[in-house]
């Protein structure tokens, strides 16, 4: 059976468009494939969280891992920093890596314009550790957007280098995978394409969210003074509630606003009640089963330290095979 690897950032909660797109996915992979879920804490401490936040953040994570439906009996869910096998592999991969091919990932000059006073060794050096957490796994399947292709190539050609170096064929390649015909874009509520923590707070609508949360969310999105000929193009802040009018509501809803947005009759205000209405009743089988995992922390505690001894059991062997390739054995 195919190994899956996927992690997820510690870095907050998760919103509709993680929902929809990654967890949807990772439910159905976790019946075809042998599959391995994280909570990427190591990779969050670029950004220096405080030591409480990111405690609280991680426990978040693993506890709308559960709502959104992953089984813990099925996929192995671990916290990365639980495994410090992905930290030795790490650092053995950071010899194979050169500063150039490193300067030029895309996702290191974006974030060195975005942070320019945060240049850290962590943000050079993140392909490496993405590709350890897949590495160390043997994942051969990592469903990923088009904006990590890159990384995946990277993990890619550290695997075949440490291969070619060490004249073995031991690292399998990693390729992006997703159930593509399925996938569901979810867009954001500010008028800035796919939703995104990246766009603020009042972009997201997040799967914890309360009611009245939701509801004032969606009222304060923006709008226009509405369409002035028939048929008109919608602008994109408006294309973007209509398309997640499409993600939670039903078919006739949808056409039925449709209808009166192209006969120039639209009233946003209505649009805009019965789309957060809609939104609330999408999110509250998710939302219910937060609060009721949230409560049990026997259970929680339970799934973190299943997942972690599993987590070992596949990384303490790579290790110990890695160690021997690359001749690190002990002397007595």
């Amino acid at each position: 059976m195919e190994t899956v690897v996927s992690g997820i950032r510690s870095t907050g909660k998760l919103h509709l468009g993680n929902y929809y797109g990654a967890l949807s996915n990772f439910v159905k992979m976790q019946n075809e494939y042998n599959c391995f879920f994280f909570i990427a804490d190591l990779h969050s401490l670029t950004t220096h969280p405080a030591p409480q936040d990111l405690q609280s953040t991680v426990r978040n994570v693993v506890v709308e891992y559960l709502a959104a439906g992953i089984d813990p009996e099925k996929s192995t869910i671990y916290i990365q920093s639980d495994v410090p096998e992905v930290a030795e592999l790490y650092l053995y991969m950071n010899m194979n890596a050169y500063l150039g091919e490193l300067e030029r990932s895309t996702s290191f000059k974006d974030k060195v314009r975005a942070n320019p006073n945060n240049v850290n060794a962590g943000l050079l050096t993140y392909p490496v550790l993405m590709a350890s957490d897949i590495l160390l796994h043997h994942g051969t399947r990592v469903p990923v957007g088009k904006d990590q292709e890159q990384h995946l190539e990277m993990t890619r050609t550290f695997g075949n280098r440490f291969n070619h170096l060490y004249q073995v064929e031991y690292f399998k390649e990693a390729f992006a995978f997703t159930y593509s015909d399925k996938l569901v874009k979810v867009p954001g509520l500010t008028g800035q394409g796919k939703m995104g923590k990246s766009n603020g707070e009042a972009d997201c609508i997040y799967l914890s969210d309360a009611p009245e949360v939701i509801r004032k969310k969606i009222m304060r999105a923006v709008t226009d003074s509405g369409p002035t000929t028939p048929h008109q193009a919608k602008p994109e802040a408006i294309q973007n509630l209509f398309d997640l009018m499409k993600v939670v509501s039903t078919p006739d809803t949808l056409a039925h606003f449709e209808e009166r947005y192209n006969a120039c009759e639209i009233r946003y205000g209505d649009f805009k009640k019965q789309l957060a209405e809609d939104m609330v009743r999408a999110t509250e089988p998710v939302r219910t089963r937060i609060d009721d995992i949230a409560k049990d922390e026997a259970y929680i505690q339970k799934v973190v330290r299943m997942g972690a001894e599993k987590a070992q059991v596949s990384a303490r062997k790579t290790i110990q095979e890695v160690r021997e390739i690359i001749g690190l054995k002990k002397l007595y």
